[in-house]
């Protein structure tokens, strides 16, 4: 399993999530105050994810402590 800090504090705010993994790549997808987020890993040159938690309707590029930085931006909501 993948995105496991995300996956946890997501859950612990209750809030509706769905994930999947293939290839080695988790991909979470989840809703908050009614839009939907996405983090999708990939793996290019090391691990690194996409999404759009900063801003609805944008992807961003996310590599190093990915998890940490998409988590830390969900956190200020």
């Amino acid at each position: 399993m993948r995105l496991e800090k995300l996956q946890s504090y997501i859950e612990e705010k209750g809030w509706k999530q769905e994930y999947t993994e293939e290839g080695g790549c988790g991909s979470l997808d989840f809703e908050h105050r009614g839009l939907s987020y996405h983090v999708w890993e990939f793996q290019e040159d090391g691990y690194g994810a996409e999404s759009n938690v900063e801003n609805v309707g944008r992807m961003k590029d996310y590599r190093g402590n990915y998890e940490e930085e998409i988590l830390s931006v969900v956190k200020t909501w």
